[in-house]
């Protein structure tokens, strides 16, 4: 039994008609003979949906009970015991009422392919995983049921169902999505047409890139070589050369021409790591890497020994369409060594367009930085290579000249040896001066006719000259061995460098402060200067300011430095100490660019804290004017109503409707107090101006006086007058009691009273037995048996204006927690949220309590007090 086929309707937003959509499919396989059956399909009370529904056989759904509420859903076990050929499963992201198998219903439709069932079924586009915060982003409507989105990936058939923005919006309007009363708030939410717009591009672009990961395997699975234009894939190849930016910003109006088309930017590196004397600059790489990704792009790095043949098997294998390339700019004499990259990849493209594009560096040679031929061994390895190579060869003359019989090859051998060895030590030069002395001392000293630099035998001619070309050549080898080597050491070194640098930047503060100065700091004993600093300008025309500094003295202009390296217009590193030779300045310029960044992360940082701070108090001015306009209002018009009423002239009034309308006026002055208060005391607590009257207070004597707000019947109090005092202000206790208690009573089932409780801890001691934290507290719980608050959501609603779950409107602003904390941390008391066992919430409150000094054992009657002294 093989494993079932997946077919899944996308949706681009609710009501585009996918349910519709996958109920014509199934019958039209209905008609062609196909066992089709509903397992699961919603038709949310459209009339269209419905009748479709009507001729197909449905499996009875499954009833479970939650909560005390009836819910249905998909009988799994039924439609696998009917074991239909396709089952119709709407709604793929759906999360199953507790008591189902499995969590989701994508569960489900895996348990009916793994048993050989054709699914058919509907997902959203806003309801994929990966999508959840894009979309909650342009709806402001976190979704709750997701799909991950290698489920809908795996389908083996996708189809996008799509409408305008202005279809879908009418379809709204003529109450074929949603009832009647929902119609108007939809449209006005989320519904928009930019929503609708946006929605609509996510589905287009998520179904374009899967389309393309099925042509890329069909490709592969066939070994199809050849390109297939399907979409536009500009490839621009980049030498780090300066034509570089030149041919990014060709490419990317060459991909702009259409829609979709793709940029991607390419750089053949040497396979084996080291750069050559040809090769770009880095950072000029680095410049054009940020170039592409900022037109949109991306940027690869493909390692490979011949550049042509490595930007062609790129192409390919990304399915390019089209090259970009720059005219060479080597000389016309150059062209002796080859065709080049351009003629070699335009003749050898196939099937791909090349471009070559012109610019100003064309034909005015590579600009090659000149390479040292001699490795920087220091001065004592140089004189001691020049004494070897000058003065070892006659040495080893005269030495040889009271040997006799060795035979001239024996001799040429050893003065081979210390030509290596002068190569070794001293490198190329002395190696070279070496050679030539040493062909000199072999033909004075061993050739025949003897002392004489005149050769009679051309065998030993043609031994001189091979011993002079050899001695060069393994003088040449060893040189280009010990420069590679130094080479790679230093590459080495650098990549060290810069991994500390980029650890250094990651363990940073996300504000970047201290990081920058620890950064300029790693500079200085990097580059072994007196100081470093990061300068910075508004312009050309203003001032050079200091960022940041690190050691004594730093430069203030980039004229000062020693060293000056240049961060776009108005951004400069500045060492002062010595000058650095060239081959620093690389490695120099990828910490000037971390500097940058740093820069610029901390000032994003500063930015977005002025802008949560401003968005905070854009929130609370909002939340202010929807508790004016609303729940201040409320009361208002209850009061004036009923003053009205009384005041009315058409209507006289009994004693028993005049007290209900004063009682009303009285409630409602009350609660409006209440607002007002809780609205003065959080303006009191962001200000900083609440100042506690701190005194000795019973706790026993404050909790009554906070009932005063609710019902006696609804608390029960447990506070024993044998408490510890607590170190207090009553007045302010008094206010944040009312509040927690209030709060409890309103979310608390009726009947079920809210329990006041309140105990004495014992202060935590050290090791000595001393009072580890001042003193005793008092903890005093509120416990209700309400619906109860998330643990994520236990420190959101002390937030200000925080209203938790359904609260009602016109049930207060959202101020009466937050006010609560402030006042009880005001007095260093504290004030948190815990789960009650067995349901509901509990305030804990902790006040510090009165030291008292231990009660003194009984002892025998004073003596009579001395007198006073007087005054």
């Amino acid at each position: 039994m093989g494993r079932g086929r997946l077919r899944i309707y996308l949706g681009a937003a609710p009501g585009v008609g996918k349910t519709y959509a996958m109920l014509a499919e199934a019958h039209r396989r209905r008609e062609r003979g196909t066992d089709v059956v509903v397992g699961f399909v919603e038709h949310h009370g459209r009339v269209h949906t419905s009748e479709l529904i009507a001729g197909l056989e449905v499996v009875p759904r499954r009833e479970l009970w939650h909560r005390d509420a009836r819910f249905t859903e998909m009988d799994l076990d039924a439609v696998l015991a009917r074991r239909p050929q396709v089952a119709l499963v709407d709604e793929l992201a759906h999360t199953n009422v507790p008591g189902c198998r499995n969590v989701k219903r994508w569960q489900d439709v895996e348990e009916l392919l793994a048993a050989g069932i054709d699914v058919i079924s509907t997902v959203n586009i806003q309801h994929l995983e990966s999508l959840g915060d894009v979309v909650e982003g342009i709806t402001g409507v976190r979704q709750r049921e997701t799909v991950p989105d290698e489920v809908v990936r795996r389908a083996d058939q996708i189809e996008l169902v799509d409408m305008s923005p202005q279809a879908l919006r009418r379809r709204l309007a003529h109450g074929n999505v949603y009832a009647p009363e929902k119609i108007d708030a939809a449209l006005s939410n989320y519904f928009r047409p930019g929503n609708l717009t946006a929605l609509r591009e996510l589905a287009l672009l998520w179904t374009a890139d899967r389309v393309d990961e099925y042509l890329q395997t069909y490709r592969a699975e066939q070994g199809i070589q050849r390109t297939w234009q399907a979409r536009e894939r500009i490839v621009v190849g980049l030498t780090g050369g300066p034509e570089g930016a030149t041919l990014i910003r060709r490419a990317a109006r060459i991909a702009a021409r259409g829609s979709g088309g793709e940029l991607l930017a390419v750089h053949i590196s040497r396979s084996d790591g080291l750069t050559g004397s040809g090769s770009g600059s880095p950072q000029t790489l680095i410049e054009q890497r940020a170039l592409v990704e900022s037109l949109g792009g991306s940027f690869h790095t493909v390692l490979g020994d011949d550049p042509a043949t490595g930007l062609l098997d790129f192409a390919r294998g990304v399915n390019a369409t089209q090259i970009v390339l720059g005219t060479s700019r080597r000389r016309a004499w150059q062209y002796i060594y080859g065709p080049g990259v351009g003629v070699t990849v335009t003749r050898d493209s196939g099937d791909i367009d090349v471009h070559m594009v012109t610019h100003e560096h064309a034909a005015k040679g590579r600009g090659r930085i000149p390479v040292r031929r001699v490795t920087d061994l220091g001065r004592p390895r140089a004189v001691a290579g020049w004494l070897i190579g000058v003065g070892g060869p006659p040495l080893l003359a005269l030495l040889l000249t009271h040997v006799n019989g060795l035979g001239l090859s024996t001799d040429m051998l050893l003065f081979l040896s210390v030509t290596v060895c002068a190569a070794l030590i001293g490198g190329l030069y002395p190696a070279v001066a070496s050679a030539l002395v040493a062909s000199s001392a072999l033909n004075y000293y061993f050739t025949p006719p003897l002392h004489t630099f005149t050769i009679s035998e051309p065998q030993n001619i043609l031994a001189v000259a091979i011993f002079t070309t050899v001695a060069i050549a393994v003088a040449s080898v060893v040189d280009l061995a010990a420069r590679r080597t130094q080479q790679a050491a230093r590459s080495q070194a650098e990549a060290q460098t810069l991994s500390a640098l980029a650890g250094t930047v990651l363990r940073g503060a996300p504000t970047g402060e201290g990081v920058l100065t620890a950064l300029l700091e790693q500079v200085r004993e990097t580059f072994q200067q007196d100081s470093a600093a990061l300068l910075e300008r508004a312009d050309e025309r203003s001032p050079w300011r200091c960022t940041a500094a690190s050691g004594p003295q730093p430069p203030g202009r980039p004229e000062e430095a020693d060293v000056d390296v240049p961060v776009g217009d108005n951004l400069a590193l500045v060492l002062a100490g010595r000058v650095l030779p060239a081959e620093d300045r690389r490695l120099l310029s990828a910490f000037a660019a971390q500097a940058a960044v740093l820069l610029e992360r901390r000032r994003l940082a500063g930015e977005a804290a002025a802008a949560r701070r401003e968005a905070e108090g854009n929130r609370i001015r909002t939340a202010l004017l929807a508790a004016v306009s609303h729940d201040l209002r409320t009361p208002l018009a209850g009061i004036k109503a009923s003053v009205s009423s009384l005041r009315s002239e058409d209507v006289e009034w009994d004693e028993a409707d005049e007290a209900e309308l004063l009682a009303g006026i009285e409630a409602g002055a009350d609660r409006l107090d209440h607002l007002i208060n809780n609205l003065l005391d959080m303006s009191r607590l962001q200000t900083g101006t609440v100042t506690p009257l701190i005194q000795e207070t019973d706790l026993d004597e404050v909790v009554p006086f906070a009932l005063g707000g609710v019902p006696l019947e609804a608390v029960r109090l447990d506070v024993p007058e044998s408490l510890p005092m607590i170190r207090a202000d009553a007045g302010l206790l008094e206010r944040s009691l009312a509040n927690l208690i209030e709060n409890a009573v309103k979310y608390s089932p009726d009947g079920v009273k809210v329990l006041v409780k309140a105990d004495a801890l014992a202060p935590a001691r050290g090791s000595l037995g001393a009072p580890r934290d001042g003193g005793g507290r008092v903890e005093l719980r509120i416990v209700d048996r309400g619906p109860g608050v998330p643990e994520e959501a236990k420190e959101r609603i002390f937030a200000p204006f925080q209203r938790y779950g359904d609260a009602p409107r016109g049930a207060g602003v959202g101020l009466g927690l937050a006010v609560a904390r402030g006042f009880v941390e005001a007095m260093h008391g504290s004030v948190v949220a815990e789960d009650t066992p067995g349901g509901g919430l509990t305030m804990v409150v902790t006040l510090p309590a009165v030291d008292r000094p231990p009660e003194a054992a009984p002892g025998p009657a004073p003596g009579p007090a001395p007198a006073a002294s007087p005054a």
